[in-house]
């Protein structure tokens, strides 16, 4: 195969990664929280592939995504499990069976023993580390702006821990909306948490399905290069041999 089709074909390849990564955004237009990904691509100069002093061959490399990291709209639900979280950069702890993560999809509810969990069945954590549980008792749950939980009956229960991650660069999703800090975390010491809300996807739908359109017809063109690229050698091959027989 030639250069040229190589080219395209490196082309090709990070073309269907970025429709992968569009598509994901798409199926989570509607995910409390998620925030958007992006491709990074760059060039990957080929050594020695020209003589000295022109320009090399150029291949597309993959270099990986980053995230949106834009706050999503906040929506009123009622729900006094319910938290959005205002302050940017700021998230919430839970632990999972592969340990402490962190989150900003604020859909919480109660569990059969009155632990505060996520969607995932994962305890919401308070400062200290531990879960938050409520009584049977406890009505007329009331979360205060700074995470600070409360009932009519028992008075302040606990206080959720909202902490922002000292490089957010770090973070690596881990499944869904969780990510693992992969370093150090501080409170927050004004999360502007709002009960009753919560953070909708900064995905932006018609963007991502523009971007859908534009990735989808630059892989059937580049697609097509290759396929007309490999007939020409096949027809060339043929000749050749057609004249030397």
């Amino acid at each position: 195969m030639q250069l040229a089709s190589l080219v395209a074909a490196s082309r090709l390849i990070a073309e269907q990664d970025a429709i992968a990564v569009i598509a994901n955004n798409i199926a989570n237009a509607n995910t409390p929280a998620y925030q958007a990904q992006r491709t990074q691509f760059t060039d990957w100069l080929a050594p020695a592939s020209a003589p000295a002093g022109e320009a090399g061959i150029a291949f597309v490399a993959d270099r990986g995504t980053w995230r949106n990291r834009a706050t999503g709209a906040f929506r009123k639900t009622g729900n006094p499990f319910d938290l959005a979280i205002g302050a940017k950069d700021a998230w919430f702890t839970v632990r999972t069976p592969q340990g402490v993560r962190l989150t900003r999809a604020g859909s919480f509810s109660l569990s059969a023993n009155g632990t505060i969990v996520d969607q995932n069945g994962d305890p919401l954590l308070d400062t200290t580390g531990q879960p938050i549980t409520l009584s049977t008792s406890d009505t007329g749950i009331a979360i205060a702006a700074d995470g600070t939980v409360s009932s009519r009956e028992n008075g302040v229960i606990g206080q959720i821990s909202l902490v922002r991650p000292a490089n957010p660069a770090l973070m690596t999703a881990t499944g869904g909306t969780l990510f693992a800090a992969n370093g150090p975390t501080t409170p927050v010491g004004n999360p502007q948490l709002m009960q009753g809300m919560i953070e909708d996807s900064n995905v932006q739908p018609i963007l991502e399905i523009t971007r859908m359109i534009t990735a989808e017809r630059e892989f059937g063109f580049l697609a097509q290069f290759v396929q007309a690229e490999s007939d020409r050698q096949q027809a060339a091959i043929s000749k050749i041999t057609t004249t030397s027989a």
